[in-house]
């Protein structure tokens, strides 16, 4: 049997990014009930040399639009990653997945072994389409999210795993 590139991939940034945003809506709520900064979430990070959460959300955002768009050949959108509220990163989210959602099944079917080169840096490693997704695109996607979903959590929103999961 065959996987779907698309299967694998489109409807899987798609589901988790759209309780991303709900997850988000949580921590407006939060940040509502117990009249506290927004900042004192979007700024946090959950250790000092990793990323604040509004940098976790650009990233999982940055993955899903650039895996989607590598593998489909098209030109990967640009973001100027300002976002500063929750209200901003749930724009970023929903611009995200409109992006991602725009790909066709047969833009990405079939990219199993389609060549794909990332540079950082003077370092360049170049996958095969179905390791680049299944083994880096996909896990670092993962990690932003629940790096997302951990900050908020160790700051009180109440959250759990049916918001992460939702209903895939």
């Amino acid at each position: 049997m065959t996987i779907s590139m698309y299967q694998a991939s489109v409807p899987r940034f798609v589901n988790i990014l759209t309780n991303l945003s709900g997850i988000l809506d949580k921590a407006q709520a939060h940040v509502d009930e117990k009249k506290i900064a927004p900042e004192a979430l979007t700024t946090f990070r959950l250790f000092p040399n990793m990323f604040p959460m509004t940098r976790q959300v650009q990233i999982a955002c940055d993955t899903a639009k650039a895996a989607v768009a590598r593998l489909a050949g098209v030109d990967i959108p640009k973001n100027e990653d300002t976002e500063q509220t929750l209200a901003e990163l749930k724009a970023r989210i929903a611009t995200t997945i409109a992006f991602v959602q725009s790909i066709k099944p047969e833009q990405l079917d079939g990219t199993e072994d389609k060549d794909i080169t990332l540079t950082r840096g003077e370092k360049s490693t170049t996958y095969k389409g179905m390791q680049f997704l299944l083994g880096h695109a996909l896990p670092n996607f993962y990690f932003h999210v629940t790096t997302v979903y951990n900050i908020l959590r160790h700051n009180g929103v109440e959250i759990g795993k049916r918001d992460y999961l939702g209903n895939p």
